[in-house]
Formats: structure tokens, C-alpha cells, sequence
């Protein structure tokens, strides 16, 4: 009862969704976390217009030269025209993704007091951090969310609880970056340049990559809620996992489609610095969580991106055999991470800003 009090009175103090969630006085969403979705904006999955991409990496990396060409043939279509794909036989063993998605279970489940030992500033760049919504000082709307970011390349860092997260956080994201590389070098060779052409433009050899847990707890009125709303992702691709529970949604053709795939799949989105280096070739997805009303939804994204020194601008190459003039301006990486979580680009495209 209490918790529900301090929602309503002052959304800015809470600590935490889950908490909130498991007042047994909650039966309704505290005005502060009000959000209407329109169910008209959102797509029939059944529609084969809707059908989403699969990518087999097993084609890619032990597939024969023809298999391999059809793939990055295919990846054309899919990063301009869906910028979002699931891939498969990735070579992550499905009891690692489990034992990922058992550990993040493991952090959210510790007392609230414990959690807290993870608090920290509002820098995408420190090594972890814990919270709730989105940014407390900014949130207009509160997020039906709690969450905690960790910086896993090109320094190793790891939550200290539970006693098992940091062994299992650093063989997932080995794993998970190695198939991130793969699918940068595909996306290279279907730009037709050289495979390693963003890992080395990029400086990805020290790129930045972040292991982001997100729990959704079950919400009485999840038509009226949102655990994250539309936005774009910062860096060059994400890969998603998550548990049983379906969430995520993204927008193809004007409509929101929730997305539904294998268990042992990655759901993976092209972010913003692949449509900049592509000068809008490739498309940067847009995408949000929604919420149930019958189970904790938990996700988990890695995002990978170029070297936060890095400054990235449209690859000349490319716009030198297109013939078009380079749609935006060059900006340093971590300059654009800033600008995208500052206050006044809030729930905002951060293209407006760097448009040539």
C-alpha cells in the first residue's frame, strides 16, 4: 500500500517498478505511469506482409560460397526496408541464453537495498548502473520498467550480485560478440565493400558494448502503461533475448508488430550509426516494450557500436557510387550518445539534429 501511496504522490521517489507491482493495493496504473496505446496502429501478425526475416548464420560462416552470397544478397532488402531480422544457428548455446536471462532474474529478485548498491549517475558510459523507468529527472510519463546497464567491452565490467553474474555475463557477451562481428561483416559485403570495412572504419576492435537487463512486471492495465516507448538505438546493431514472455515490438510499413520468435533466436536491430554510415541506405528500427497483465516479461539487449572516440559520418564510398551528397554531418560517438539521452532531445530523433 505504501508504494502505491508513494507513486501517486511522488512518482519521482520510487525505486522501483517491481516493487510497485507486487502491491497487492495495485489494481489500476498510478497516473504517472498513464500511456495509451492504440491497438488500431498495430499490425496482424498473421499478414505476410508482416512475416519477419529470419537469417541463418550458419549459412555465413559454414555455409558453401553460393549459400554465404544468397544471405548477403538477402540482407540487402531486410536492412532497407525492415532495418530488423531474428537469427538463428547462431552458435550461442541456448543454456548460456537461459543461464543470461536466469542471472538478470537472479539481480532483480535481490532486495531493493541491494540493488541500490548500483546506482549511479545518468552516463550511458559508467561501468553499471541501476534504475528505474528511464531517467527520473526527465520522464514526463514513468516507464513500467526497471532496469541496469553494464559496460562489457572494451573493459570487462560486471554486477557483483548475484555471486554468479559475472561469469556467465562474460562468456555471454564474448559469445554474443562474436556474432555481432559476423553479422557487421555481412552487412559490409551486402554494401559491397570490404568485409571488414565497418569493424575497421568503426574501430570496433574497442567499440562499445553493453549488456542492458530490462524487467516488466506484470501491469493491471497494460493497455494504459509502456515499458519503453518508441525510440532508436544509439549504436551500430543490437541483439535481443528474452524469456518466454513476448514484449517487444517494432514498426514496419506505419504499424507496430510484436515480435515473436525461436528461443534460442536473436532478435537483432540496426541502430542509428549504420544508418548514418550507410547515409540512409539502412535503416535504424524503431521499436518499444509493451507490457502484460499475466507475467514478468524479462529482455535483454547487447548494443554494439564503433569506439566512443570514433566520429562517424556517411561512408564516402558509398556516396560517392550512389552520387548523393551525405545526408548528415559528421558527429563524435559519444557526443551522439549524450545528445540522444540529454534532456532536451527527450523521446525525440536524434537525426533532426545532425541532418547535413
Amino acid at each position: 500500500m505504501a508504494a502505491v501511496a508513494q507513486a501517486l504522490e511522488t512518482p519521482s521517489s520510487v525505486t522501483s517498478i517491481k516493487s510497485l507491482a507486487e502491491s497487492s493495493a495495485l489494481n489500476t496504473v498510478p497516473s504517472a505511469y498513464a500511456f495509451n496505446i492504440n491497438p488500431n496502429d498495430e499490425a496482424d501478425p498473421k499478414d505476410p506482409e508482416f512475416a519477419i526475416p529470419i537469417i541463418d548464420m550458419s549459412l555465413l560462416t559454414s555455409g558453401t560460397p553460393e549459400q554465404r552470397s544468397q544471405i548477403i544478397h538477402d540482407l540487402v532488402k531486410i536492412c532497407q526496408e525492415w532495418g530488423f531480422f531474428i537469427a538463428i544457428n547462431h552458435g550461442v548455446p541456448e543454456s548460456l541464453m537461459k543461464a543470461m536471462i536466469d542471472a538478470c532474474h537472479g539481480f532483480f529478485s535481490l532486495p531493493d537495498e541491494e540493488k541500490k548498491e548500483f546506482k549511479s549517475g545518468n552516463d550511458v558510459l559508467e561501468m553499471f548502473k541501476y534504475g528505474t523507468s528511464y531517467n527520473l529527472a526527465l520522464d514526463k510519463v514513468l516507464l513500467w520498467r526497471d532496469f541496469f546497464k553494464v559496460r562489457t567491452h572494451p573493459e570487462f565490467y560486471s554486477l557483483y550480485k548475484p555471486a554468479t553474474f559475472s561469469e556467465v555475463s562474460m562468456e555471454f557477451g564474448k559469445r554474443t560478440r562474436e556474432v555481432a562481428l559476423e553479422i557487421t561483416k555481412a552487412i559490409s559485403e551486402s554494401l559491397g565493400l570490404e568485409p571488414n570495412y565497418i569493424y575497421e572504419k568503426m574501430n570496433m576492435d574497442r567499440g562499445l558494448q553493453l549488456l542492458a537487463g530490462n524487467y516488466y512486471p506484470p501491469c493491471p492495465q497494460p493497455e494504459h502503461a509502456i515499458g519503453i516507448p518508441h525510440h532508436t538505438d544509439h549504436g551500430l546493431v543490437t541483439l535481443l533475448i528474452q524469456n518466454e514472455m513476448n514484449g517487444l515490438q517494432v514498426e514496419h510499413k506505419g504499424k507496430w508488430l510484436t515480435v515473436n520468435g525461436p528461443a534460442n533466436g536473436f532478435f537483432v536491430n540496426l541502430a542509428d550509426q549504420m544508418q548514418i554510415l550507410t547515409n540512409g541506405k539502412y535503416k535504424s528500427v524503431m521499436h518499444r516494450a509493451t507490457v502484460n497483465n499475466k507475467a514478468t516479461r524479462i529482455s535483454i539487449a547487447i548494443p554494439h557500436g564503433p569506439s566512443v572516440d570514433t566520429t562517424i559520418a556517411p561512408a564516402p564510398e558509398l556516396c560517392e557510387r550512389e552520387g548523393k551528397p551525405p545526408k548528415y554531418l559528421a558527429m563524435n560517438y559519444k557526443e551522439y550518445i549524450q545528445l540522444q539521452q540529454s534532456g532536451k532531445n527527450y523521446m525525440k530523433s536524434t537525426f533532426d539534429h545532425i541532418l547535413a
